[in-house]
């Protein structure tokens, strides 16, 4: 299993030799950040909160309560096991995410496929999904009101995985979920949690931006000794 995780590191592009062992103390014993109670702003009605994953998935594949509709391919709902210890979420879907209904596609989802594989647990066995469903044009920040319609989607989600953990790629899915504006070099490196669900959160980078900055996946890896240490991503059997 040690040979195997090593061989993955170095897929990752990750100098293997200062990796070996068990996570830091220090990334055991990081500090706890508690956020607000999460809320979702959607305007009322809105199709989901308690339904089921196939009127989810519906809803999400029909929704135009916002003008990002126009421009998709096609809605990206989401991937992976249906009940996961470990649920990654992204802010949204890129040009080949659209294209392929995958949330995390092309080079960024092979890097993120090797991050995961480094931690001893397979992509199908977590849950991977964005915040907004539908992709922005010209790859653009999503806008508060687009997000405002979509977070309802992802909460529903989480209500359905039960996740014991989430990883936020990236500042913007981090902002959205703890309801801060603080930069990802402030929300790395500690356990932030979710009061409503009480669920222990993780930032890390996303892997679009450690394709472009490859001397940070270092740092990335310690994040996923910090997921780690916290939740152990046992695989699981379902998968949606």
């Amino acid at each position: 299993m040690e040979a195997r995780r090593l061989a993955y590191l170095e897929a990752m592009g990750i100098e293997v030799l200062a990796l070996r062992g068990a996570p830091s103390e220090a990334a055991v014993a990081a500090p706890v950040v508690s956020a607000p109670k999460l809320q979702a702003p959607a305007r009322s009605p809105h199709p989901a909160g308690q339904l089921g994953w196939e009127p989810l998935a519906a809803a999400v594949a029909g929704c135009q309560r916002c003008g990002l509709c126009t421009g998709r391919t096609q809605a990206v709902f989401g991937i992976g096991a249906r009940r996961a210890r470990w649920m990654v979420i992204g802010e949204a879907p890129g040009l080949e995410e659209d294209r392929d209904g995958d949330p995390c596609a092309g080079k960024a989802g092979e890097l993120l496929t090797a991050m995961l594989r480094a931690c001893g647990v397979q992509r199908e066995d977590v849950f991977l999904t964005n915040v907004l469903k539908c992709r922005p044009g010209d790859n653009r920040e999503p806008e508060a009101a687009e997000v405002a319609e979509c977070l309802p989607y992802l909460l529903n989600q989480m209500a359905l995985v039960q996740p014991e953990l989430v990883i936020c790629l990236g500042r913007a899915p981090a902002q959205y979920l703890l309801g801060t504006d603080l930069p990802l070099a402030k929300l790395r490196g500690q356990v932030h949690h979710l009061q409503s669900p009480a669920i222990p959160v993780v930032v890390t980078y996303h892997p679009t931006y450690l394709l472009r900055a490859p001397q940070d996946k270092r740092k990335a890896w310690e994040d996923l000794q910090l997921a780690m240490a916290q939740v152990p991503p046992l695989p699981t059997a379902q998968e949606t």
